[in-house]
């Protein structure tokens, strides 16, 4: 997602300018204001601009390695050569692509991200999927056979089957 060229501290010249127009328009001049500004016309997958902040600054490399290293994260992230998550680039993928990290320069100890999933796969199936794996992971659900065909179904710690 980009609109215009980047600037030296990640963001792009066009969501400055919104930045500064926000300012000028409320008569704020100090007022924190961070933006991400897109033009996506898609029919699959979820994007979202995520501002995250940490109790302790967190450096745009660091939040890159750690994610880097988290299962189901893919790190695409060269805006200098337009490489970040795109909504088309997600669609049919199980993982979640995350880029154009920054610091968020509305707050301290912030950071700014771009977050795309193909919402079919990891927003619905994958993610109902993965979420009864760890419910049974940690023995709040219990796996049992049902009926003559061997079929599985998910049973509360009482043996009553989830609805």
């Amino acid at each position: 997602p980009e609109i215009d060229v980047f600037l030296d501290n990640g963001y792009t010249r066009e969501e400055w300018k919104m930045v500064e127009e926000t300012r000028k328009i409320m008569h704020a001049d100090d007022m924190a204001i961070s933006a991400t500004c897109v033009r996506v016309p898609v029919f699959t997958s979820h994007s979202m601009a995520v501002n995250m902040e940490f109790s302790q600054p967190m450096s745009p490399d660091e939040a890159r390695r750690i994610l880097a290293q988290a299962p189901g994260i893919k790190v695409v992230d060269e805006p200098v050569i337009s490489l970040y998550p795109q909504p088309w680039a997600a669609v049919g993928t199980d993982e979640v692509f995350v880029g154009r990290i920054r610091v968020d320069a509305s707050q301290p100890n912030s950071l700014v991200m771009w977050i795309v999933a193909d919402n079919l796969r990891k927003g619905a199936a994958l993610n109902t999927v993965q979420i009864a794996e760890e419910m049974i992971k940690r023995e709040w659900v219990h796996p049992v056979e049902v009926g003559d065909e061997k079929t599985r179904a998910i049973v509360d710690s009482n043996g009553n089957p989830l609805q």
